[in-house]
């Protein structure tokens, strides 16, 4: 569904993403993953058109991104991105916006009406429905924008830190148990990147590690289990895999002053 074919990118003189390739199939979820600043929301911006490589190319569903006016229409159409600080109009109210995205990916008008009634519920955001989206909170912000992704019933879903930005247990629960049907059920295709392994080890059928612009692993967990060398949980594992200093750092820090 997705081939990412040796993409580099960089900011002026200081390259992000070197070589980078993956192949992701229909109805996979890959979790991405990798320190502060290594280059994930690049990455995903890349994927969703955003930005577009400084070599290389990136194909969904079997066509290639900027190429031609149908076929980046044709992309947009099948893709739906998530950032991890989205843009929501303030003073129009959360139906409306939905309602609004659902229109622009063609949903049946009847049916959006129903949608928008469900996902409200899921996220317990029904008594804030027809409030204006400046009057809700930063967690309440965070499953309407989710919302606005679902709604739009799109088979490739691109989520930059969806369990962050204030999301509160309800909603982490909710989005968890969705993502997993949206992949089981509909062959759903999901991109997450995210920083918290909790997160990922229920949900992802490989994960992806990028280490110092490149990447480093794309494995199952099982996969990156066997890679390191630990067993452990997939924190563990992620931390062996990235930085195994960090409990001698934790010792290192607890000695400070000592005699």
């Amino acid at each position: 569904m997705i081939e990412i074919i040796n993409v580099t990118h960089h900011y002026g003189i200081r390259p992000v993403l070197r070589d980078i390739t993956m192949h992701i199939e229909r109805g996979e979820l890959v979790a991405l993953m990798g320190p502060n600043g290594i280059g994930k929301t690049t990455l995903m911006q890349l994927l969703a058109g955003i930005l577009w490589p400084a070599r290389e190319s990136i194909e969904i569903d079997g066509l290639r991104r900027r190429v031609s006016d149908d076929a980046e229409l044709s992309i947009r159409k099948t893709v739906v991105y998530v950032a991890a600080e989205a843009w929501l109009p303030q003073y129009r109210t959360g139906r409306d916006w939905l309602l609004a995205v659902g229109r622009v990916y063609g949903q049946d008008e009847l049916e959006l009406m129903e949608h928008v009634d469900s996902l409200m519920a899921l996220f317990e955001l029904t008594d804030k429905q027809d409030s204006p989206i400046a009057s809700y909170s930063t967690g309440q912000k965070k499953k309407l924008n989710l919302s606005a992704a679902l709604i739009s019933e799109a088979k490739v879903m691109l989520l930059d830190e969806p369990f962050g930005g204030g999301l509160d247990p309800s909603g982490i629960m909710a989005l968890k148990g969705v993502l997993q049907r949206l992949r089981e059920e509909r062959k759903t295709t999901i991109v997450m990147a995210t920083p918290v392994p909790e997160l990922v080890e229920d949900l992802a059928d490989r994960v992806a590690v990028l280490r110092d612009g490149r990447l480093a692993a794309l494995e199952t967990i099982d996969g990156l289990r066997r890679q390191t060398g630990c067993g452990g949980r997939l924190d563990e594992v992620y931390a062996a895999f990235i930085s195994p200093q960090t409990n001698a750092n934790v010792d290192n820090y607890f000695k400070r002053g000592r005699a």
